[in-house]
C-alpha cells in the first residue's frame, strides 16, 4: 500500500515540477513583454513630440532606414496593442498555472499524509 502511494506521490511531484517550469517560462516571457512595452511607450512619447515634417529612421543592423512618419506611428501603435494583448494572455495563463499548482499542492499534501499513515501501520503478514 505504501509503495503505491509513494509511486503516485512521485508522479504528482513530477507534474508539480513541470507546472513550476511552465510558470517560470511564462513569467520570463511576461517580463520580456513588459520590457518591450516600456520601450514602445518611450518610442511613442518621442514620436508624439514630432510632426510629419520630421524625418524618422529605423535602425536595421547596421543601417538606418528612412521611414514614413505616419507609418512609424502606426507601427508603434500596433506594437503597443499587440504587446498589451500578449501581456493579458500571459497574465491569464499565469493565473491558471497558479490555480493548478495550488490544486497539486493540495493533492501532494494529502498523498504525503496517506503515505505517512501507511508507513506507520504495521505490516500485516498473511
Amino acid at each position: 500500500m505504501a509503495e503505491q502511494i509513494q509511486k503516485k506521490l512521485q508522479g504528482e511531484v513530477k507534474k508539480y515540477q513541470k507546472l513550476q517550469k511552465d510558470f517560470s517560462k511564462c513569467m520570463t516571457a511576461g517580463q520580456t513583454l513588459e520590457a518591450q512595452l516600456t520601450e514602445n511607450n518611450i518610442l511613442k512619447k518621442e514620436l508624439d513630440l514630432l510632426d510629419a515634417s520630421n524625418k524618422v529612421f529605423k535602425f536595421i543592423v547596421p543601417v538606418l532606414v528612412a521611414k514614413d512618419f505616419e507609418e512609424a506611428k502606426g507601427t508603434v501603435r500596433k506594437h503597443l496593442y499587440y504587446i498589451g494583448g500578449e501581456i493579458k494572455r500571459y497574465e491569464t495563463q499565469m493565473k491558471d498555472l497558479e490555480k493548478k499548482a495550488e490544486e497539486h499542492r493540495n493533492v501532494l499534501t494529502k498523498l504525503q499524509q496517506d503515505f505517512q499513515k501507511a508507513q506507520s501501520k504495521p505490516a500485516v503478514k498473511a
